[in-house]
């Protein structure tokens, strides 16, 4: 395992330069060829950050990483054979991660607890307003697709998904600017909105998976693909695309009210300026990018390695803001 660990090296990418602005700051890798892939990356603010991922199938569980300012420490969670695929939470607790087999796990006060699910299936993303108002959804890799609610106590079936979404699609991801103003992306070129009274279906024109959203008081951004990466932006008139055709599948997009990236296969990054999307230079990893996340003090974090077929492998984390004091 390679360790790309504090000073020296996160130092001497740091002054590199950055080829798209973002205050002089660089990317930089923080960990790489770690024991399974990672599959997303949150925090509450810069010195509390929680990065999760798969289960390498050595007897050790999914790969749960949080890093406190100073140090990453690696948690059990008591799971055995559960990839993560998402984590999200709340300042103070509770943090909540999701994954295969319908895996929900709440960590709060140093405990993780399991909780109780309506399916088996993979539950690739959440959001929530409050730790009493959260939404799971997923599917099965094009089928099965579903969204969750969650009030507090239990997790039930959200019903009012499009039949077609619910038999052939999955729902991949969901964000949202409040407990009335929810998006979810899917496949078939779908995006699924919450207004706290109807979920409306609002499609992209494309029929291709839409394998993440997320936007700030401005606009949403869904990214997606088939062979070639799509971004559509919605401003409230409708999505539009934002990126010429062609180029890498993208599959994660982050957005705060100043910055935005997105990123996918083969280290690709791409960031949001104010002439819009560029490709960040240079490239820091040929893994591929599955998720990203803008911390509230503006640092920029992008996870991903080996997750498109079993066993994962070969983790990657890259920061991109003032350096970190070490790597994993």
């Amino acid at each position: 395992m390679r360790l790309a660990c504090g000073g020296l090296l996160i130092a001497m990418l740091c002054a590199c330069g950055d080829d798209g602005g973002g205050g002089g700051a660089s990317w930089a890798v923080v960990a790489e060829d770690q024991p399974s892939s990672l599959l997303s990356v949150w925090g509450s603010s810069a010195t509390d950050v929680w990065a999760v991922g798969g289960d390498p199938r050595t007897g050790t569980g999914p790969l749960v990483m949080h890093y406190d300012g100073e140090t990453w420490t690696k948690l059990d969670t008591g799971l055995r054979n559960i990839d993560l695929w998402w984590v999200f939470g709340f300042a103070g607790g509770p943090v909540f991660m999701s994954g295969s087999n319908g895996t929900i796990v709440r960590y709060q006060n140093g405990t993780f607890e399991k909780l109780t699910t309506p399916g088996t299936f993979i539950v690739f993303g959440m959001w929530g307003a409050a730790p009493d108002d959260m939404w799971a959804v997923g599917g099965n890799f094009g089928g099965s697709g579903f969204a969750w609610r969650y009030d507090g106590r239990a997790w039930t079936e959200f019903p009012n998904v499009p039949p077609d979404i619910m038999s052939q699609g999955t729902c991949w991801k969901v964000n949202g600017r409040g407990a009335n103003d929810v998006w979810i992306s899917a496949t078939l070129g779908t995006t699924l909105h919450w207004d706290g009274a109807t979920l409306e279906r609002v499609d992209v024109p494309v029929e291709a998976s839409l394998l993440s959203i997320a936007g700030n008081s401005k606009r949403f951004v869904t990214v997606g693909g088939a062979f070639d990466g799509l971004l559509f932006e919605n401003d409230g008139s409708g999505w539009k695309s934002a990126l010429p055709a062609g180029g890498p599948l993208l599959t994660g997009v982050a957005v705060s009210e100043d910055q935005a990236y997105a990123v996918g296969q083969f280290g690709t990054i791409l960031r949001r300026g104010d002439s819009g999307w560029s490709t960040e230079k240079p490239r820091m990893t040929n893994q591929n990018l599955h998720a990203t996340w803008i911390d509230p003090s503006g640092g920029a974090w992008a996870v991903g390695g080996h997750f498109d077929t079993p066993p994962m492998s070969a983790g990657v984390l890259l920061h991109k803001g003032e350096p970190l004091r070490s790597g994993f």
